[in-house]
Order: structure tokens, then C-alpha cells, then sequence
């Protein structure tokens, strides 16, 4: 029962990363209109837009199947992870908190197929006219945990 116990604080962190995802979809949602973009900063604008694909529009118009794909496709992934993270030995925090991070990206992403049929996006990073994909907190969150993943992978002995 302890190796089960010693899971609750990275799902609190999946948990977390779940709320603040969806809290700042909320706020956007709320705020904008659909295209409506506030500068911030030299580089970076809030705007509120929808992808009805996976990374970078990826099937974004594929007619609507992709939707029950995507929501079958992160199901799995989600229960994998989970699963994934309650075998995990004692002494793999990197590797924990790093499928922490990923499950609860991809939950926050799950999430908003469930309710509206798409993601929510609203970050975005340009350069002069060249405009990186739209993205969320669920999808840094993501990355961050495919980083970290790397690293404790690189790393070999994960402490």
C-alpha cells in the first residue's frame, strides 16, 4: 500500500497543472472573441483560437472525426501514463514528475475536445510576421514534461 501512497503527490501535480489549464482557458474564453488579440509584450500576444487538430493543426480539418479520434487516441495515452506512474520505483522523482506533467497536460487538452469538440489556444510567440502555433498551458506543461523526460533519461540515474 506505501508504493501506492507515494503516487498521490504527482497526481496532485497532474491535478494542478489540469486546474490552471483549464482556469486560463476559462478567463480567455470569458475575456476575448474568437481572433482577438492583445499585445503584451514585443513578441507575444494573447488571442483566443481553436484547434480542431492535434500539434500544429495536424488534421485540424479533417471533418470531424478527428475529434473522437483524438478523444479515443489521449484516453489511452492518459490511462498509459497513469499506469505508467503508479510502477514507477522509489528514487524516479524526475521520471514522475515529468509523466505528472504530460498526464495533466493531455487531460487539460482532453478536457476541452470532451466539452467543445476543440482545444482551446492563446499563447502566441511570433517574430516579426512569423507567428509560432497558438498554444495553452496544457501543451507547455506537455513539453516541459517530454523535456524533463529526456533529461532523467539522459541523466541514467534519476534521484
Amino acid at each position: 500500500m506505501a508504493d501506492h501512497l507515494r503516487v498521490w503527490p504527482y497526481l496532485l501535480l497532474s491535478f494542478l497543472v489540469l486546474v490552471a489549464d483549464q482556469t486560463s482557458k476559462f478567463v480567455v474564453l470569458v475575456t476575448f472573441h474568437p481572433h482577438e488579440m492583445i499585445p503584451v509584450l514585443p513578441v507575444f500576444n494573447l488571442t483566443l483560437v481553436f484547434n480542431e487538430g492535434a500539434a500544429f493543426s495536424f488534421l485540424s480539418h479533417a471533418g470531424g472525426w478527428q475529434r473522437w479520434f483524438f478523444i479515443g487516441l489521449t484516453s489511452v495515452i492518459s490511462l498509459g501514463l497513469l499506469v505508467w506512474l503508479t510502477r514507477l520505483k522509489r528514487g524516479e522523482h524526475y521520471t514522475a514528475v515529468a509523466l505528472s506533467m504530460i498526464l495533466g497536460g493531455a487531460l487539460g487538452n482532453l478536457l476541452d475536445r470532451v466539452r467543445l469538440g476543440k482545444v482551446v489556444d492563446f499563447l502566441d510567440f511570433y517574430w516579426q510576421g512569423w507567428h509560432w502555433p497558438a498554444f495553452n498551458l496544457a501543451d507547455s506543461a506537455i513539453t516541459l514534461g517530454v523535456v524533463l523526460m529526456l533529461y532523467a533519461t539522459l541523466r541514467q540515474t534519476d534521484n
